[in-house]
């Protein structure tokens, strides 16, 4: 009897602690819960609470308790790999926001005025920061980091709890996709920008050609900045419609087998 509860309690601490290595990592570099300006304290606390909830339903898919330490430290740290990994996917697109903002920002003439960006913890465009902002806050309001949170669980599906370290290559391929596909939405959430200031440099640089002794600096920032806050009120809940739907699938694709 003695045994069988040593066998017991000491299978459901490696069922949690597997889990929790998974979950940790991933809930620590995932945006939202993720973000620099979220307390360690809660996204410890938050973590240890869906540890503790998923533990009955996935230890189930969890291997034996493994015969030494060495074995388990490997299979600690193989999980802990998983969840960066998600987390990291998650977190890439949202640095389409920021590539995005940047590409506007120099467009409309705010590329000189910089703040501190919580999303990626370093000095950004104000553009930039409006819209990682604006974009953590649409996953939460759109419920969609319930939908991160499940990626987490069924990534035991595709990544199953293992003492050795997944495959690299799909998951080198998985991330390689990811930066090509925020890069590329977020300059297509940039393309009115571009276009539009691409049409006022060619028509002013024809009037500088036309007038020299116009101050056309003078003539061409103001018009250019009031130009793109128009543009910006007319596209930006489209483009933040879009990037919600990308981010859902690209979430979806890297965890589909």
């Amino acid at each position: 009897m003695q045994s069988m509860l040593n066998d017991i309690v000491a299978g459901n601490v490696q069922a949690f602690l597997l889990i929790f290595m998974r979950f940790g990592m991933a809930l620590m570099v995932m945006p939202g819960i993720g973000d620099s300006f979220t307390s360690p304290q809660v996204r410890l606390h938050f973590a240890l609470a869906m540890t503790l909830v998923m533990t009955p339903f996935l230890s189930p898919s969890l291997p034996a308790l493994p015969s030494n330490s060495a074995d388990m430290i490997a299979l600690l740290l193989s999980e802990a790999f998983i969840g960066l990994f998600i987390g990291m996917v998650m977190r890439i697109m949202v640095t389409a926001l920021d590539t995005a903002g940047a590409i506007i920002s120099i467009q409309s003439g705010f590329s000189n005025g910089t703040i501190f960006n919580p999303q990626t913890a370093t000095q950004g465009t104000m553009i930039g920061g409006f819209y990682t902002m604006l974009g953590v806050v649409l996953l939460f309001v759109s419920n969609m980091h319930h939908y991160m949170l499940a990626a987490v669980v069924e990534s035991y599906q595709l990544f199953p709890a293992m003492a050795k370290a997944p495959d690299m290559l799909p998951l080198m391929e998985v991330m390689t996709r990811t930066v090509s596909t925020a890069f590329r939405i977020g300059v297509q959430m940039s393309f009115p920008f571009l276009v539009v200031g691409l049409l006022i440099q060619i028509a002013f640089g024809v009037l500088g050609r036309l007038m020299p002794q116009v101050q056309i600096f003078f003539i061409a920032q103001p018009l250019q900045i009031m130009l793109s806050l128009v543009i910006l009120s007319m596209c930006l809940s489209a483009g933040m419609l879009y990037w919600l739907g990308a981010f859902k699938d690209v979430v979806a694709t890297a965890m589909s087998p």
